[in-house]
């Protein structure tokens, strides 16, 4: 799909060293701890967590069906039992601000 400047076909590791390039800059990120997978799961639980519907996200990442998506990919991010979060929020309250 992509080439790179030598105009040869790009392998994992091109990528990984791309990545690594484009986020050395970004603040408070490491970026030797980040591979495009994590971007992966990072884009499709984002956008799940967002309402977008997981036939959608399956299309923008490539996916031919669902399945992959959601079992490999998409990750909860929000609170599954609010009911849950709200006795943890009682059992471990914030500190009060300063």
């Amino acid at each position: 799909m992509f080439g790179t400047r030598n105009e040869t076909a790009m392998t994992a590791e091109n990528v990984r060293r791309d990545v690594r390039i484009a986020l050395k800059n970004a603040d408070g990120i490491d970026p030797a701890e980040w591979t495009p997978r994590e971007l992966r799961h990072s884009f499709v639980s984002l956008l799940s967590a967002h309402d977008v519907p997981i036939e959608h996200i399956s299309r923008l990442v490539g996916h031919t069906n669902t399945l992959v998506t959601e079992m490999v990919y998409r990750k909860q991010i929000r609170p599954v039992m609010q009911e849950g979060a709200t006795v943890m929020d009682e059992i471990f309250p914030l500190a009060p601000e300063p």
